[in-house]
């Protein structure tokens, strides 16, 4: 995950660096998806921010190192912010309304 991250911030810096050759102010879809890949290369470092900070397993999210749950200490969620200092990771705890967390067996 690591080295993912490290792919999506060289893409990011070769981001800062796509111009977009079409002036256009109507139905310009080289602007749209250049503003496009910005947001997705966004979502993709807070995923992989995300993945690398959880030290469990949960749902889709794996890892060999840690294959179980532990809602001691990671039932919570993961918000990521962008800052002018790059992306700030902080917890906020999970609201347990109608149904109990379970482990899903398959």
């Amino acid at each position: 995950m690591e080295t993912a991250l490290g792919e999506l911030r060289g893409l990011r810096e070769r981001f800062n660096y796509v111009a977009v050759q079409d002036k256009s102010k109507t139905f310009n879809t080289n602007l749209l998806f250049t503003l496009e890949l910005g947001f997705m290369l966004d979502c993709a470092e807070a995923v992989a921010l995300s993945a690398i900070e959880r030290k469990e397993s949960r749902g889709a999210h794996t890892r060999t190192d840690a294959p179980n749950r532990d809602d001691e200490n990671w039932l919570r969620h993961i918000l990521v912010r962008h800052s002018d200092d790059g992306p700030e990771i902080e917890y906020m705890p999970v609201v347990i309304t109608d149904w109990e967390p379970q482990v899903r067996s398959y």
